[in-house]
């Protein structure tokens, strides 16, 4: 087993929270990043440090805002400064909104894109000097089916931001590959219970364009009590988390590119498996296949 220092960001709540415990347990040295560390999160904060003691576990809270450069700047120089080096950065800080597209105005959606897609190149910024010079690291980046599967109404802003992350994450692994540098995509699928996603989830201040799409109505919960139907019995959102401390705890070399936990199937998994097979077939024939390593890793949905 690789034991890494790990940076989690988004790590109060949801699957960042469930993924520091599962890295800790595994033997993992995990920075655990959050906002305001010392107050409205100090609870959070203690908790883990708690837990951390109760099981024998490293885990460090660490203040990071992703809306912030200077801040994950600080993030990093403070893990670099502890430790010497830093092994993996896992992007999950997200934040999730619901409501019909049009009452969102341009600037709320920027937000969206500010949280979901420009924090992780914030946080990048800050962490790819240190892997560039350590000539090794894990950038692992917590995706979602909504980029490739089939979603629901009313998540545009949302599953926009995350689309638009998944491809970047594409992106940057050919950019990184010769420095030794990995890169993993973890895909969740929907779960309906274990996070605080839907209920903490924004909506536009638009009320009056949200009010004219009064005939959708109950949609939504109508959606949500249909999933909740589907999933089975051992759908929990921990067992992404499970994955993630997998893939940060196999060598260098040996990762997946891409891992998908979907409990319902909502085909996230198909369209994958086609995009993957065509990304190697066109990297062959342009020439760039040794900056690629495929591969679909299908986790606790198999």
């Amino acid at each position: 087993m690789n034991k890494s220092i790990v940076l989690v960001t988004g790590a109060g709540t949801g699957i960042g929270h469930l993924s520091v415990k599962a890295l800790a347990l595994a033997g993992h040295s995990v920075y655990a990043s959050m906002r305001d560390i010392a107050g409205r999160n100090a609870a959070k904060v203690r908790e883990l440090r708690d837990w951390a003691f109760a099981h024998g576990a490293d885990v460090r809270a660490v203040e990071l805002d992703v809306l912030s450069q200077a801040s994950a700047d600080a993030a990093v120089a403070t893990i670099v400064a502890e430790r010497g080096r830093l092994d993996a950065v896992v992007h999950n800080a997200g934040h999730l909104v619901i409501g019909p597209t049009e009452a969102f105005t341009p600037e709320e959606i920027s937000r969206v894109f500010d949280t979901n897609f420009l924090g992780t190149q914030r946080v990048n910024k800050a962490v790819l000097p240190v892997m560039r010079g350590q000539q090794q690291g894990l950038v692992l980046w917590v995706s979602s089916t909504t980029a490739r599967g089939g979603f629901p109404p009313f998540l545009g802003p949302y599953a926009a931001a995350k689309a638009a992350m998944d491809s970047i994450a594409v992106t940057m692994a050919y950019e990184l590959s010769r420095f030794n540098i990995e890169t993993s995509i973890v895909v969740p699928g929907a779960f309906t219970a274990g996070t605080d996603h839907f209920a903490n989830a924004g909506k536009p201040a638009d009320a009056a364009t949200s009010a004219a799409y009064a005939r959708y109505d109950g949609l939504m919960d109508q959606v949500g009590a249909r999933l909740s139907e589907l999933m089975p019995p051992e759908a929990d959102p921990a067992a992404v988390a499970a994955d993630i401390a997998r893939i940060v705890g196999l060598p260098h070399g040996t990762r997946p590119f891409r891992s998908i936990t979907d409990f319902i199937d909502d085909g996230a998994t198909a369209v994958t498996e086609v995009a993957e097979r065509v990304r190697v077939e066109f990297a062959e024939r342009i020439g760039i296949a040794d900056l690629l390593k495929p591969g679909l890793v299908k986790a606790a949905s198999d």
